[in-house]
């Protein structure tokens, strides 16, 4: 038997310690298996380009707990945008990328394939796995939710978020500091989030948990209302920017600085239009999607926040990279061993799917259909803890 793992899209911090869990579950299910990775996600299938897992790598896999990244390498590669596939080089002209990927997975002999990434990664995989199917391949596809956003439907919680947020917050706990820095100074943490502001409202919350356990001295300028996070802007609130630069500037005048938590999708359609009515093109990816790095939506609100609140200095800091190139913390550890080590069994016993947390049935692991698998799921917003929250800051 040949089993063959496959990471996909942004790294995230869960796609190392999945592999090694799998590897853990297959060493005691299956350890006759030969294993094997496709290197840079769907490139490497599309290119034939792998590497063995050695036996050291089975015996030592423990230590890919403690790195954050792929130890098999990512790309972000659409199987379905032909023309993209064939302008990278990854198929000639004329070939169906679903049909070359097919047939690498025939030629390399692999039974079982397990995807690991987001919702276009898993999307991906559903399409080959249908294609497969169609197609008369007998070949199991059993993927792993992985994205930082929490954004994937049906998921309940995605395998790497809960770190996300907290090193989002600890990223902002060295950050805030500068406030010393400058009278009348704003800071902007930019956090990652595209169409969802799940991983904006736990990284605050996260934050302001840590906050609340230290000790301050308003003897001086070390006071807990300067740590404090004002606001939070996520894709799924419109907010009055006139209201909030008023209630923004107020407290700028009172406390000689604010801190901003804001979703780098927040306000994404608003700069859009902006760049369209200039005459100019907006950097989209292979899926479609928006380069925000590009479009740089911190540096935007920067501008208009700076203006109304008089500000003296403006810092924009991006925690996207830190936070997602950690390794996985304690809570998420226990999600990735459950689902992976669910993930192996029922690829053993046959069975394509989502290894997930699957809300539409109380939560519970199983493996969730293709079908059902599609991405840009909104952050709730009625969720009691950010209600309170942005009531504790003054927002609501």
């Amino acid at each position: 038997m040949k089993i063959a793992f496959l990471t996909a899209g942004g790294i995230a911090p869960c796609l190392s310690s999945s592999i090694g869990y799998l590897i853990e579950r297959y060493n005691q299910i299956a350890p006759n298996a030969e294993l094997m990775g496709y290197l840079n996600g769907y490139q490497g299938l599309l290119t034939g380009n792998s590497v063995l897992i050695p036996e050291k790598v089975k015996v030592e896999h423990n230590i890919l707990h403690d790195f954050g990244g792929s130890p098999i390498g990512n790309s972000r590669v659409k199987l379905t945008n032909i023309e993209d596939c064939v302008k990278r080089g990854y198929v000639d002209e004329g070939s169906d990328p679903l049909q070359v990927a097919a047939d690498q997975l025939v030629s390399d002999g692999v039974n079982i394939l397990h995807t690991i990434g987001g919702d276009d990664t898993n999307t991906m995989a559903a399409q080959l796995s249908f294609y497969l199917k169609k197609n008369g391949y007998d070949l199991i596809v059993v993927g792993l939710p992985k994205t930082v956003d929490n954004d994937v439907f049906p998921v309940a919680q995605t395998l790497g978020a809960w770190t996300a947020a907290e090193q989002s917050a600890i990223f902002f706990e060295n950050i805030v500091n500068e406030n010393t820095t400058s009278r009348r100074q704003l800071i902007i943490h930019e956090v990652m989030g595209r169409h969802c502001g799940w991983l904006t409202a736990k990284s605050a919350l996260d934050y302001r948990a840590q906050m609340k356990r230290r000790s301050f001295l308003p003897e001086i300028l070390i006071t807990k209302d300067r740590w404090d996070i004002d606001a939070i802007f996520i894709p799924e609130e419109d907010f009055d920017f006139k209201k909030e630069a008023r209630r923004l500037k107020s407290l700028m005048n009172q406390k000689d600085c604010v801190n901003i938590f804001l979703s780098e999708g927040a306000g994404q359609d608003s700069i859009i239009r902006e760049i369209e009515s200039n005459g100019q093109k907006v950097p989209r990816d292979a899926f479609g999607h928006v380069r925000l790095d590009e479009i740089n939506p911190g540096k935007w609100f920067a501008k208009q926040f700076a203006k109304a609140l008089n500000a003296e200095k403006t810092l924009v800091q991006k925690s996207g990279y830190f936070a997602r190139s950690s390794k996985a913390n304690t809570k998420d550890l226990e999600l990735i061993r459950k689902s992976a080590f669910f993930a192996a069994d029922k690829a053993i016993e046959g069975m394509s799917g989502l290894s997930g947390l699957d809300e539409d049935k109380d939560q519970s692991l199983r493996l969730i259909e293709f079908e059902r698998i599609k991405g840009g799921k909104p952050f709730n917003i009625s969720e009691e803890w950010y209600k309170n929250m942005l009531i504790e800051i003054g927002q609501e």
